[in-house]
């Protein structure tokens, strides 16, 4: 379903909300309540419908409330003054009076060009081959202890393969991404796999009031018991390393096998250099100052740390990427949780069989620190990859050996 007002058009289907062809941030909640706006205009909504719509009938404070309302307004280019689409009724409620015109979404999900023969094999057997047109992922949602509804994807058929979240991710822009979506299409050729966006950013709420290590560890234990697995693969990315080491020594009788690349144990905070926590103060200020403005100069420092050899097209995919999966508070808080991070202490209790990659010249992540990493788990394998892209890309000359890799190792 798709409404269209003004310059606006919000696809229900598929979670995105757009201005002419630039798509806008907005918050999981914010979105459900503009959808239920939208498909309530006929009349006035009370605040009590809100509350049972968008919070399940829980109380929220007059304050949250309003900060959703106001939040909606400037997604739409409204405000509390206009009120030219959000109108307050007193004592009554809200309503959206804009003018709307509603229709079915057009078949332009991204699928990836089918393929002629089987599924084979292997991962490195499929890579350059495009996925099977009926290959779609499909989203979900599960809850957190703390109430954090967490957005999880599926895709793929064969032995399961979960990916932990890594820094600021989009279930749905990622699947389509220049970036990432290389990586997401081999994985899945021949797995179930299942990925999901960490609390604070992409699909998930935004609104959380813990954004630490331990709340990682847990939303990934909820999107396992949400998908129902017993026993797994594990792959973590960048900080999803340690996310995953954590989990694995948790629930060792659940991982298959344990997959690391470009991780680290420790994060910037705590490797005992004071360079490395004067760079974690000079990125956290310059994300605070800049990070939601419309000149991607702030983010594209940190486009240049991940993806440095990327073409003109990855780095504004990864620069836009940044700004829609996340406002500039959370991002800040994401950011300094990851720089806190320290599994020193579990990587000698890992029992499971573990790959650690890491690229020579990794910029995000020192390669030592993927050394360490491998050092300290007992019969880790490391693999030594060329290159100084952290997130690797298609066109890398260490990709076929990447897939090569872990393909080889899933199968053992």
């Amino acid at each position: 379903m798709q409404f269209v007002f003004g310059d606006y058009a919000l696809d229900v289907g598929r979670r995105e909300l757009r201005r002419g062809s630039g798509l806008v941030a907005i918050e999981p909640q914010v979105f459900d309540l503009l959808v239920y706006l939208l498909q309530n205009r006929d009349r006035v909504v009370s605040k009590d419908d809100l509350l049972e719509a968008i919070w399940g009938g829980r109380i929220v404070s007059e304050s949250t409330l309003t900060s959703r309302i106001n939040a909606a307004r400037r997604a739409v280019g409204d405000s509390g003054e206009q009120q030219a689409l959000i109108r307050t009724i007193a004592r009554k409620g809200i309503r959206f009076v804009g003018a709307v015109n509603e229709g079915k979404t057009a078949d332009t999900s991204m699928r990836p060009v089918g393929q002629t023969h089987a599924a084979a094999p292997s991962l490195r057997h499929d890579m350059g081959q495009d996925l099977r047109q009926d290959m779609r992922q499909d989203i979900h949602f599960c809850t957190a202890p703390d109430g954090v509804r967490i957005a999880y994807a599926e895709v793929g058929h064969g032995p399961p393969l979960v990916k932990t979240a890594n820094w600021l991710s989009h279930l749905e822009y990622d699947w389509q991404s220049p970036v990432w979506k290389h990586l997401l299409h081999a994985l899945a050729a021949n797995h179930r796999l299942v990925r999901y966006d960490a609390r604070g950013n992409g699909l998930s709420d935004w609104e959380v009031d813990e954004i630490s290590f331990d709340p990682f560890v847990r939303d990934l234990e909820s999107v396992v018991e949400a998908t129902g697995l017993r026993r797994f693969a594990l792959m973590g990315i960048s900080q999803g390393c340690a996310v995953s080491v954590a989990y694995a020594v948790r629930h060792p009788e659940r991982v298959s096998h344990l997959v690391l690349y470009g991780g680290f144990a420790r994060g910037r905070r705590k490797r005992g250099s004071v360079v490395g926590t004067e760079q974690s103060e000079a990125f956290l200020t310059l994300m605070r100052h800049g990070w939601g403005q419309e000149n991607p100069a702030f983010r594209q420092m940190f486009t240049s740390l991940f993806i440095p050899g990327g073409t003109s097209e990855q780095m504004q995919w990864f620069n836009d990427l940044q700004r829609i999966t996340a406002s500039p508070q959370n991002a800040v808080r994401i950011r300094h949780a990851v720089d806190e991070i320290d599994v020193s202490n579990l990587l000698a209790q890992v029992k499971v069989p573990t790959l650690v990659l890491h690229c020579r010249n990794d910029a995000a992540q020192p390669f030592e620190e993927g050394r360490q990493l491998a050092a300290a788990i007992p019969g880790a394998r490391f693999v030594a990859l060329e290159g100084s892209n952290h997130v690797i890309l298609e066109s890398d000359p260490a990709w076929p050996r990447f897939i090569e890799e872990i393909s080889n190792f899933l199968q053992s």
